[in-house]
């Protein structure tokens, strides 16, 4: 029989073992948030009309926040941020409305071809026939190209807006 001492360091060893177990494991595969992450840097295209739109993706918050930023042509830039809260991804978008929406997404399991976020709740919305963007697709073709639909929600009905990109670098 080993001495109480013995036993007592055993113990203690296993415990730390436990905790400290999913820290060696590191974070899960998130496929999702590597889809989001791949990315940074400059992209253009155009918008469902046809106009030019340019984004800009960067990783900020140590590489924990995707931030994006739109530029339209006949709109102020916009911003979003993409990150990732508990087995979801989130994203808040900061709108030339002057409102606020957050959307949720799913983890996809496997390689993320599309991602899909949709409205959670927003700031500066007083009702929900307030205009508001509601729901955002992203479709990954391959490394260098993919697209964006917007859908924005106004008195009821959904209006898309389909971002059409390709990576400039």
């Amino acid at each position: 029989m080993p001495s109480p001492r013995l036993s007592i360091s055993i113990m203690t060893l296993m415990t730390l073992a436990l905790v400290a177990a999913p820290i060696w494991a590191g974070p899960p595969d998130i496929s999702g948030v590597e889809a989001m992450k791949s990315l940074v840097g400059e992209w253009a295209g155009t918008e469902s009309q046809g106009e030019p739109v340019r984004v800009s993706y960067q990783l900020t918050s140590g590489d924990s926040i995707l931030m994006e930023t739109i530029s339209l042509s006949d709109h102020p830039s916009m911003v979003t941020t993409y990150y990732v809260d508990g087995d979801h991804l989130m994203m808040t978008h900061y709108c030339s409305l002057k409102n606020q929406p957050r959307m949720r997404a799913a983890m996809p399991a496997g390689q993320a071809k599309q991602l899909v976020f949709s409205f959670v709740d927003a700031t500066n919305v007083s009702s929900p026939s307030q205009a508001h963007m509601h729901r955002v697709a992203f479709t990954f073709q391959d490394a260098d190209h993919m697209t964006q639909e917007w859908t924005l929600s106004k008195e009821g009905k959904e209006l898309p807006t389909v971002f059409t990109l390709a990576r400039q670098k």
